[in-house]
């Protein structure tokens, strides 16, 4: 029962943290500086999530870590044709590859 009062909980929060932003600003213009800041927070979110996935294993700190080299190879596969399951796929077999040779 508790376990269903905090979820049910964190998404009354949620939503009332949502739905404030949209009834606070609604008919407001928000200024250049803002909107060109808030355009970044995707890539921010992005980086924050996956940087430390890639740099750390175990709990471990791998500056040069086979998840490092895959990342950056992912990198550049969608760099370089933009297509989602070419760099899944580059990646993770990259990634598998390291780990069938040992390389963890």
């Amino acid at each position: 029962m508790k376990v269903w009062l905090v979820i049910v909980g964190v998404g009354a929060v949620s939503l009332l943290l949502r739905a404030s932003s949209l009834v606070l600003l609604r008919g407001r213009t928000l200024p250049p500086g803002l909107l060109n800041s808030l355009g970044l927070v995707p890539a921010a979110v992005l980086s924050a999530l996956v940087v430390p996935e890639l740099l750390v294993h175990g709990g471990d700190f791998r500056p040069l870590g086979p998840r490092l080299v895959a990342g950056v190879a992912a990198a550049l596969i969608a760099w370089k044709t933009r297509n989602v399951l070419w760099t899944l796929l580059g990646g993770l077999g990259l990634l598998f590859g390291f780990e069938a040779l040992g390389w963890r």
